[in-house]
C-alpha cells in the first residue's frame, strides 16, 4: 500500500510532462503557421531575419512627377537644366549627410544661408545631447521631381531621392542608441530647390539676398525668367541659372 503514493506521484508526473509536451509542440506548431503567414519560412526567426534583410536591400519608391511638373518649370524657366540640376540636388543632399557625419558643416557645397543654418543648428543639436550621427556608405538609387509650387514671391522644386546608407546613432561613449550598424537603412529625402521670383514679395531679408541684379544697372529682376533688365534694358540671359539655391533637406 505504502507504494501507491509514488504511483500517483509519478502518474501526476507524466500527465504535467505530457501537458508541457503538448503545450510546447503546439506553440512550435502555431509559431510555423505565424511564421509562413507572415514571412514564408517555418522559423519565426529566419522569417524576421529574411524580412529585415528585404527592409534593407529593397529601395523606397519616391514620388516621380518629373514627367508632369517639368513642363511646367521650363515654361516659366526656359533655361531650366534638369539633369544639371538633379545633379546638384543629390551632390547636395550627399555632402549634407556627410556633413553630419563628419560634424563638419564646411563639408556641405553650394547651398542658400537658409540651409547652412539648418544644418548648424542640428549639428549644434546633436552636441548637446552628447550623441553623433552616422551616415556610411551613401548611395542614391533614384532623384524625381516630386513638387513644384509658387508662393510668396518664391518657386520652389522639390526633389525627392531614395538613399540607402547605414545609419545610426552613438553616445559620448561610441554605443549605439538608436539604429544598426548591421542592416542598411532605406529612406526618403527632399531638397528644396527655390528661385526668389519678386523681391517685393519676400519679407524675409535672408531671402532677399536670394534674387538677382542687373548685371549693368543692379536694378533688381522681379520678373519671373525675366530675360532683360526692365530698368535700363541690359540683356540677363544665362544668369537665372545663378539665382537658384537650395535651402532644405528633410526625411520624409
Amino acid at each position: 500500500m505504502e507504494y501507491i503514493p509514488i504511483i500517483i506521484i509519478l502518474v501526476l508526473l507524466i500527465i504535467i510532462i505530457a501537458a508541457i509536451y503538448c503545450g510546447v509542440s503546439y506553440l512550435r506548431r502555431k509559431s510555423r503557421e505565424v511564421s509562413r503567414a507572415l514571412f514564408g519560412t517555418e522559423n519565426l526567426m529566419e522569417g524576421v531575419e529574411k524580412r529585415n534583410m528585404e527592409l534593407a536591400t529593397t529601395p523606397k519608391s519616391v514620388a516621380a512627377m518629373t514627367r508632369l511638373m517639368l513642363p511646367r518649370i521650363t515654361a516659366d524657366f526656359p533655361d531650366f537644366q534638369y539633369d544639371e540640376m538633379k545633379e546638384r540636388a543629390e551632390n547636395v543632399l550627399v555632402g549634407y549627410l556627410c556633413a553630419i557625419n563628419g560634424r563638419n558643416s564646411s563639408l556641405l557645397p553650394e547651398s542658400g544661408s537658409e540651409l547652412k543654418e539648418q544644418l548648424q543648428y542640428y549639428l549644434q543639436m546633436l552636441d548637446s545631447q552628447s550623441k553623433k550621427e552616422h551616415f556610411e556608405q551613401i548611395k542614391i538609387h533614384r532623384t524625381e521631381i516630386s513638387q513644384y509650387r509658387k508662393s510668396d514671391g518664391r518657386c520652389i522644386i522639390t526633389f525627392q531621392s531614395a538613399v540607402e546608407c547605414l545609419h545610426y546613432i552613438t553616445d559620448a561613449n561610441g554605443q549605439v542608441i538608436q539604429g544598426d550598424k548591421t542592416y542598411k537603412y532605406q529612406t526618403r529625402y527632399n531638397i528644396d530647390l527655390i528661385y526668389v521670383q519678386d523681391r517685393d514679395l519676400v519679407e524675409n531679408e535672408r531671402e532677399r539676398a536670394l534674387g538677382m541684379n542687373c548685371p549693368n544697372c543692379g536694378a533688381p529682376l522681379t520678373t519671373l525668367g525675366a530675360k532683360v533688365c526692365e530698368y535700363c534694358g541690359t540683356p540677363v540671359l544665362e544668369i537665372n541659372i545663378h539665382a537658384w539655391t537650395f535651402s532644405n533637406v528633410e526625411e520624409v
